[in-house]
């Protein structure tokens, strides 16, 4: 018996408009990685740094929608945002003082 598989063309459309907003940021920074997390009913997060240490986040609908799209992308992809990998990511100024902010109880106003 062969096996078929069904097809969801809404999710196909869904994974190619992801990887191609992978492709565009990965143009626009001189090529990028990622990793896929589960967000559980919410669905995944695709995390992309840049080569030139930017950064940016998509969310899929399911994660398999998120691995489809990362694979059509044909970035590379990590399973865990180890220490390497969150290396290549470069912070400023807004992103140490929102961290620093939620550590301490969140921005304060005065």
């Amino acid at each position: 018996m062969a096996d078929t598989q069904q097809v969801d063309p809404k999710a196909e459309r869904k994974a190619a408009r992801l990887a191609k907003q992978i492709s565009s940021f990965s143009k626009a920074h001189g090529g990028a990685e990622g990793q896929v997390a589960y967000l559980g009913e919410r669905g995944a997060r695709i995390v992309l740094v840049g080569e030139d240490g930017n950064w940016g986040d998509l969310v899929a609908p399911t994660y398999e929608i998120a691995e489809q799209a990362v694979e059509k992308s044909g970035i590379t992809r990590h399973e865990s945002f180890d220490g390497e990998f969150a290396a290549k990511v470069k912070t400023g100024r807004y992103e140490w003082s929102r961290m620093a902010g939620i550590q301490v109880g969140g921005p304060k106003n005065d």
